[in-house]
């Protein structure tokens, strides 16, 4: 007797944003569509993370599991042919080094001055944005909103009251995609609904509690981008600003993953108890590529060459494999990963 195929066991899925640094993501999205074993129910969704998860769900629904990975791949194919008109190329020290950091890139240097002493409301008075045109052409607005499985959460900031917003359902548009990924050096703030909004990683990176309010799935694997831990002190001013940021958009995230591994020890010492306290036991899980995304600096955040994108995807399709290989067997039975784990 033939045996029985087991049925795909529903996750919820948590995106990081960081720029370039998001064909991460691609390469491990590729990995799960690829394998098979695994239903997506929810997916929040920070920046890049954001873009990731609403081609996904596009794809998802126009064509199945093929159908999301040919969109993501088209997505990124898409964002290094425009990148290739654009300033930030590498320079000739880099492409003899196979460096992916602009640093020494004079237009990225110029820029990185540029940004110290103007704000975009004065270096790009049009609001120009790249990314606008490619969504345009990839998003399928009215499927997006229509898709019940996943269900797709975009996490935008609220420029004025400093508050965390969370697009859905009939609310995400390309304008809240563009606002999830609003770096305020970079863009004018996006305006919806009277409001204006940045990148949604300030207040969280990407945000888990729709994922265990709004969905029935107890696993949140959350993909990282940006590292949490580094081995040296940053002694340059860009270095110095990109390690901020990292600590800063880590934090949100850090807060809610400490809150929920003391919800999931209060419920297995029975001081809380499942369904009467309306909470429930979440397992959470991560697949990252620390050590080796630590080596890329924030200017390789917006290097687009298919050819470094390409290797992050790898690197993403190579760490997907060793987390199915260690941890994919505890999904739906325990955590895989502990903020805990990461203090000394």
């Amino acid at each position: 007797m033939a045996a029985r195929k087991r049925s795909p066991q529903r996750i919820n899925l948590a995106l990081q944003g960081g720029g370039s640094h998001g064909a991460f993501t691609w390469g491990v999205l590729d990995a799960l569509l690829e394998d098979g074993r695994y239903e997506i129910e929810g997916i929040s969704g920070t920046s890049a993370g954001a873009v990731n998860g609403a081609i996904l769900t596009c794809g998802l629904a126009k064509g199945g599991r093929d159908g999301a990975r040919q969109l993501l791949e088209d997505l990124w194919v898409e964002i290094s042919r425009r990148s290739a008109f654009g300033p930030f190329q590498s320079d000739w020290l880099g492409r003899l080094t196979g460096s992916p950091n602009l640093d020494v890139s004079p237009a990225y240097v110029a820029f990185d001055f540029m940004m110290r002493v103007a704000s975009p409301y004065q270096f790009n008075p049009l609001n120009w944005n790249p990314l606008r045109d490619v969504l345009d052409k990839l998003v399928d607005i009215d499927c997006l909103c229509q898709s019940q499985l996943p269900r797709l959460y975009v996490s935008a900031t609220n420029v004025t009251k400093g508050r965390l917003r969370v697009f859905a359902g009939n609310d995400i548009t390309i304008d809240a995609l563009l606002a999830s990924a609003c770096l305020p050096f970079l863009f004018q703030a996006v305006e919806i609904d009277g409001e204006e909004y940045w990148d949604g990683g300030y207040m969280g990176n990407p945000t888990l509690y729709p994922l265990i309010h709004a969905c029935e799935a107890r696993d949140v694997l959350v993909v990282q981008v940006n590292p949490i831990e580094r081995d040296d002190v940053p002694r340059s001013g860009t270095a110095i600003m990109n390690r901020v940021n990292e600590i800063s958009f880590n934090a949100t995230f850090m807060r809610e993953a400490r809150a929920l591994g003391l919800i999931n020890r209060l419920l297995a010492e029975h001081q809380l108890t499942d369904g009467q306290s309306g909470l429930k036991p979440m397992y959470l899980h991560m697949i990252g590529k620390e050590a080796e995304m630590g080596h890329f600096g924030a200017s390789s955040k917006l290097n687009g060459d298919l050819g470094f994108l390409r290797e992050l995807f790898a690197l993403g399709r190579e760490a997907t494999a060793e987390w199915l290989a260690t941890d994919a067997e505890h999904v739906g039975r325990k955590s895989t990963f502990e903020v805990a784990s990461l203090q000394a």
